[in-house]
C-alpha cells in the first residue's frame, strides 16, 4: 500500500523498485552494502518517501534554493527574514578565510549582492558554532571590510573619489540545523535579528546587521502551533522532514509542492543520490569529530583557566603566609630585645 508521500508525490518508487536497480548495479550495489544498516535504511526511507527529505542536505538544497538558477526563492526568503524588499544582483565568489578552516560544519555558505549593492552572507550550520557572536562579528567585518576594498577599488578605476556613503549594509544570516546552546535560553524564538545602535537613541547607521535562526527550536515551535504565515511556512520547509507537515504545508502553500516534486525527480537518479548520501554520511563523521575537538578543547580551556586560577590564589596564599612568617620573626626579634 502506497505511504503518505507516495499517494501525493507519484515520482516517489517503492522499496522494492529502488531495491531492484541497485541489486542489479554493481558499483551502486558495492555503495549500498558498505553503509551499515541504519544507513541503508534512512537511504530507503527518504528515497521512497517513508520518511520526508532532509531540505538541508547539501544537494537538495542545492537543487530547489540555487540563487544563480532560481533567484526568486532565496529573495522571498531573505525578504522575509530581513522584513523587506530583497532582490539578489549577483552571487559573489566566497574569499572569506574561514571557510577553508570551518567547512566540516557548514551546509552552505554563499554570499550575494542585492539590488541596492549592499552584501548578504547567508550561512547554514550543521552543529553551531561554540562562540555564535563572536563568528558572526567576525564573519561581519570581513564582508564591510570585503565591500570597502572593492567599492574604493571601482571608485579608483573610473577616477571618481571614493566617499564613506556609498558603502552599504551588510547582512550576516546564519541558520543551525543544530543551534548552540544560548539559543536553548529563547525556547520561543525563532527568529534573533540584531544590529548596533547607540543608548541615546541617536541614529547612526553602522552598516551591520544579523539574523540568527535555530532551525532546531523553530521545529519544535512550529509543530506546536501550526503554520501562520509565509516565514513560518519557509522555517517547516527547511527545518523538518516529518511527512504528515510535508503533505499539511504543501496543500497550505501550493509553491513547496513544486519544491518536493523538483527534489523527488532527484531521487529517480540513484547513482546521483547515493553518492550524494555518501558525502553526507563523510561530512556528519567530520562533524562529530569536529565538534568533540571543539568541545574536549573548550573544556581544556575552562579546566585550564580554574588550574590557573587556584595557582594564582595559592602563590597569594603563600605571599601571605610568607609576610606573617616575616612578621612573627620580626615579633620574636622584638621580644627578645624587650626581655
Amino acid at each position: 500500500m502506497p505511504n503518505m508521500l507516495q499517494k501525493n508525490f507519484s515520482m516517489i518508487r517503492t522499496r522494492e523498485e529502488l531495491l531492484n536497480e541497485i541489486s542489479r548495479d554493481d558499483p551502486l550495489r558495492n555503495i549500498y552494502h558498505g553503509w551499515n544498516e541504519d544507513q541503508q535504511n534512512e537511504f530507503l526511507d527518504f528515497c521512497t518517501g517513508v520518511k520526508g527529505v532532509k531540505i538541508l542536505y547539501d544537494a537538495f538544497f542545492k537543487e530547489v534554493m540555487d540563487p544563480s538558477a532560481v533567484p526568486e526563492r532565496l529573495n522571498e526568503l531573505l525578504s522575509l527574514i530581513l522584513n523587506q524588499k530583497i532582490r539578489i544582483l549577483n552571487v559573489l565568489p566566497n574569499e572569506s578565510p574561514h571557510i577553508a578552516e570551518e567547512t566540516s560544519l557548514v551546509i552552505m555558505d554563499i554570499v550575494v549582492e542585492l539590488e541596492n549593492r549592499s552584501l548578504a552572507n547567508i550561512e547554514i550550520q550543521r552543529q553551531g558554532y561554540m562562540f555564535p557572536g563572536q563568528r558572526a562579528a567576525c564573519y561581519s567585518a570581513d564582508l564591510l571590510l570585503r565591500q570597502y576594498k572593492r567599492i574604493r577599488s571601482e571608485k579608483n578605476k573610473a577616477g571618481r573619489k571614493f566617499s564613506y556613503r556609498d558603502i552599504k549594509k551588510v547582512y550576516t544570516i546564519i541558520f543551525y540545523d543544530k543551534s548552540p546552546m544560548e539559543f536553548h535560553q529563547f525556547p520561543n524564538d525563532c527568529i534573533h535579528r540584531a544590529r548596533h545602535k547607540t543608548d541615546t537613541g541617536l541614529e547612526i547607521d553602522l552598516l551591520q546587521e544579523y539574523a540568527f535562526i535555530p532551525l532546531d527550536i523553530c521545529r519544535k515551535i512550529l509543530h506546536n502551533k501550526g503554520i501562520n504565515s509565509k516565514l513560518e511556512a519557509w522555517l517547516v520547509f527547511l527545518s523538518s522532514d516529518d511527512p504528515e507537515w510535508i503533505i499539511r504545508l504543501s496543500e497550505k502553500y501550493p509553491q513547496f509542492r513544486t519544491y518536493y516534486e523538483e527534489i523527488y525527480m532527484l531521487c529517480l537518479n540513484t547513482e546521483k543520490v547515493m553518492s550524494m548520501f555518501s558525502k553526507e554520511l563523510q561530512e556528519l563523521d567530520r562533524n562529530t569529530v569536529q565538534y568533540m575537538i571543539d568541545t574536549m578543547q573548550e573544556e581544556i580551556d575552562k579546566q585550564r583557566q580554574i588550574i590557573g586560577e587556584r595557582d594564582a590564589a595559592l602563590l597569594e596564599k603563600e605571599a601571605d603566609l610568607a609576610e606573617k612568617d616575616q612578621e612573627i620573626k620580626e615579633l620574636k626579634a622584638k621580644l627578645a630585645q624587650l626581655q
